[in-house]
């Protein structure tokens, strides 16, 4: 169904995607695939007009057009520098972890927005992570000394 100036099944890339009122109306119809047309709108767009629609993509029902919109999230904040109040509150409402759609979007969120610039929750996460990431380190090298140390005595006895 190709209406518009954009055929979305054809073989034109999303990155290229760059017509917000386009997209709505193709959001309205139904068409396959938003969430990844959504990356090209965080390329090609202000965040202003980006942002709403990439919340949007992050309610469709289509679980890998959801992973395109949490990978446009991550990308508007690596181009902008920041993101829209929406955008860090969707973030937050999928959270992160493991299992988590937005995992690499937050992480991508706390990499490139300013740690002055995060609301509360982000700092939070930031705070929690190098901690977490000190705490693995730590312990890696308790583990490698305590294997060092055995493979010494081990040597020894031999």
């Amino acid at each position: 169904m190709a209406t518009g100036g954009w055929d979305w099944g054809g073989d034109e890339s999303p990155l290229r995607f760059d017509d917000p009122v386009e997209w709505d109306a193709a959001y309205e119809r139904g068409e396959d695939s938003p969430g990844s047309a959504a990356i090209g709108l965080a390329f090609n767009c202000s965040l202003a007009e980006a942002s709403p629609r990439i919340v949007r993509a992050m309610q469709l029902p289509d679980i890998g057009q959801r992973g395109f919109a949490f990978t446009a999230a991550g990308t508007a904040a690596r181009l902008n520098g920041e993101l829209t109040p929406e955008l860090y509150a969707a973030l937050r409402a999928e959270g992160h972890g493991r299992r988590s759609m937005a995992e690499n979007a937050i992480d991508d969120t706390l990499d490139h927005v300013p740690f002055r610039q995060l609301p509360p929750w982000f700092k939070w996460q930031m705070v929690r992570m190098t901690v977490q990431n000190k705490l693995e380190y730590w312990w890696m090298l308790a583990t490698d000394a305590v294997g060092d140390a055995r493979r010494a005595l081990r040597g020894r006895r031999s």
